[in-house]
């Protein structure tokens, strides 16, 4: 029991709008992209960034041993979406005795499906593509008619007011008691 209470999905999937970013990428970021120092912005200098806890979020999950990151994002600008993904710098862990490194963020996703359509077929793609059971798939979004993918057995975690530590561990909590039920 003490090793299933800190077992974690084998995939963990994020929407990007207003759960990953501040911001709808295809209608509040007018493009060209461009990178200065360690920001990124679009045409008009609104800054391209994650949340403040995102970058943290993302490096504890790729400690864990084997989940994989997904982004799943329904917006109608995807090749933009890849982009600002691509552009924006995540810190990763600083070791000891190093200086601190940069990475874009788009490699720390395993799995992207970021195109128009409902999230269940975003789902199913990642599924037949992994192999990974919709019960081993925890997903954030900040819109609840996304919650249909728990008819997939997903389980669905609600983000209010973008993506923090508190809510990514109620994801957690949330997905170890239902397994803990399942396997009752």
């Amino acid at each position: 029991m003490g090793n299933e209470s800190k077992r974690v999905p084998q995939l963990i999937a994020f929407d990007l709008d207003y759960t990953l970013w501040p911001f709808w990428i295809d209608t509040h970021v007018t493009p060209p992209l461009k990178r200065t120092d360690n920001s990124v912005e679009d045409k008009y200098g609104s800054p391209v960034e994650f949340y403040p806890d995102v970058p943290q979020i993302l490096n504890q999950i790729r400690a864990f041993k084997d989940s994989k990151i997904a982004a799943c994002s329904r917006t109608h600008t995807p090749a933009l979406a890849r982009e600002a993904l691509s552009l924006i710098s995540v810190p990763l862990p600083v070791k000891k005795g190093k200086e601190a490194e940069l990475t874009a963020a788009i490699n720390f996703f395993d799995e992207t499906e970021i195109y128009p359509g409902s999230k269940i077929a975003h789902f199913k793609k990642i599924h037949e593509r992994t192999g990974i059971p919709y019960s081993e798939m925890l997903f954030y979004d900040d819109e609840h008619r996304n919650r249909e993918v728990e008819s997939l057995g997903v389980t669905f975690i609600l983000v209010r007011n973008g993506l923090n530590t508190e809510t990514f561990q109620l994801g957690l909590t949330t997905w170890r008691r239902r397994r803990a039920a399942d396997e009752q």
